[in-house]
């Protein structure tokens, strides 16, 4: 019988449907303009209503929701010590809409139950229904806007972590085998016929051998070069995410895989191997990517994840090969593995850096949490200071930050000053049109591999 047997037909369709779905762009396309209209009409229907009284309560319920809203703000940032920095203010206004549309709902159902009623005769209920919708509508652009904004999440796949949990472990063909030499010098290695057109994804447990850090996996990108018999000494790029976070966040916000793809294809298959670790362990945790009293995150960067890389992966084995990087508390992770451990990471990628890791705006309370109080022992671990009292002659640093993001462009700005003072060859760029946002780190990742191409000694 022609066409297959309908249980077939029907399961394939199924399956098509939900890779359609999890395909479905949120920051563009139909779900942006849906999600405009809804917000659009919904704050016209929370709002509309005659007389004095009503507008004077619209107004106390615009001046709460931004009172509620940089009061969690104050509190998340000076109290709770969750937030180090401040939120871009496109992300609080949008936070105020939210909140707004809540308290107009509010405003809205004590209407109702006071009159019992909606206008034009109808059921109390279907208007409460409608004010509910209204808010939800409200709700999704909030949402919408702000997930945007951060650029972390573009389909629905990434929202929900189907792609990142689809990864598979790294396959022990692609490891490293106990006792085999080291691979073939880059600058005498030529691409094989045959060779595969893009990189893979892996991902691996590192353990916290020496820092006993308990971490979440490892991805790791080998590119088309590793996957050739025989394989090239191909350079590393270890990276690190934004907190709150975790490493999935360079394959969704990052668009890892498609960027190292890109560099990969203009090189002939070479690109570095990139291993995106965690220095912290769970999303909300923040151990500064130190040693102090919360973890021995250095310990676990510098020794454990190293020595991981080097019995486990065939690269190359010269550590001014060897690189980190990151976004916003990645990127201050990444200069200060560039900075205490030169000898390892050579090489810095710092988007959105902080001017100095940070469990709080307060500077007092990240030194009191580490440290005990002690300010000497945090300012010994600290980028500028180290950068004031050491030379870097030969190692590098690539800063890029939002050309939207005032605050961080000031930090790149001070920072690749001491660091060209120290020695470093600094390039630093603003990424137009960009915020603090995943978008500063994606659209800046290509002119820092082309920047870092010639260190790595990776021709087109």
């Amino acid at each position: 019988m022609a066409g297959g047997r309908p249980g077939h037909r029907c399961w394939h369709l199924a399956l098509t449907s939900v890779d359609f779905i999890a395909d479905v762009h949120l920051t563009d396309g139909p779900v942006l303009w849906v999600a405009w209209t809804a917000g659009v009409l919904g704050t016209g229907w929370l709002l509309w209503a005659r007389g004095r009284r009503w507008m004077l309560s619209v107004g106390a319920a615009l001046v709460l929701a931004a009172g509620v809203v940089l009061a969690v703000h104050w509190l998340l940032m000076y109290v709770f010590l969750t937030l180090p920095e401040e939120l871009p203010r496109e992300v609080l206004a949008w936070f105020v809409a939210v909140v707004f549309a809540l308290f107009l709902w509010v405003l809205r159902l004590w209407k109702l139950r006071r009159r019992r009623s909606a206008a034009a005769g109808k059921p109390a209920w279907r208007a409460g229904s409608a004010a509910t919708a209204a808010m939800l509508g409200v709700f999704l652009l909030g949402a919408v806007q702000i997930n945007a904004y951060f650029g972390l999440n573009h389909t629905v796949s990434d929202f929900l972590g189907t792609a990142a949990a689809r990864i598979e472990p790294l396959d022990p063909g692609l490891k490293r085998q106990p006792g085999a030499p080291q691979p073939t010098a880059l600058a005498a290695w030529h691409a094989p016929d045959g060779m595969p057109d893009s990189g893979i994804l892996q991902k691996a447990a590192i353990p916290g051998s020496s820092s006993g850090l308990t971490t979440r996996d490892a991805y790791i990108y080998l590119p088309p070069a590793y996957q050739a018999t025989p394989r090239p000494a191909l350079p590393v790029l270890v990276l690190f995410s934004g907190q709150p976070g975790g490493p999935s966040d360079w394959l969704t916000g990052g668009a890892l895989r498609s960027r190292m793809d890109r560099f990969a294809t203009e090189h002939h298959g070479v690109a570095p191997v990139v291993v995106v670790v965690d220095p912290n362990g769970t999303a909300a945790a923040n151990t500064l990517c130190m040693d102090s009293r919360i973890a021995k995150a250095d310990t676990f960067l510098s020794h454990d994840v190293p020595q991981w890389i080097e019995q486990n992966l065939d690269v190359d084995p010269d550590h001014r090969q060897w690189a980190a990087g990151g976004f916003s508390f990645g990127a201050t992770c990444a200069m200060q593995m560039g900075t205490r451990h030169p000898d390892i990471y050579a090489a810095v990628l710092a988007f959105s850096s902080e001017r100095e890791p940070a469990l709080a705006k307060e500077r007092q309370k990240t030194i009191d949490a580490a440290f005990g109080g002690d300010v000497s022992a945090f300012d010994a671990q600290t980028p500028l200071n180290i950068m004031h009292e050491r030379r870097f002659d030969g190692n590098a640093i690539y800063f890029g930050a939002g050309s939207r993001d005032p605050e961080f462009l000031g930090y790149m700005d001070e920072l690749s000053r001491a660091a060209r003072s120290a020695g470093f060859a600094v390039e630093a760029r603003a990424v137009p049109n960009a915020g603090h946002s995943w978008e500063t780190a994606s659209r800046g990742l290509p002119p820092a591999l082309d920047f870092m191409a010639q260190r790595w000694r990776i021709s087109q």
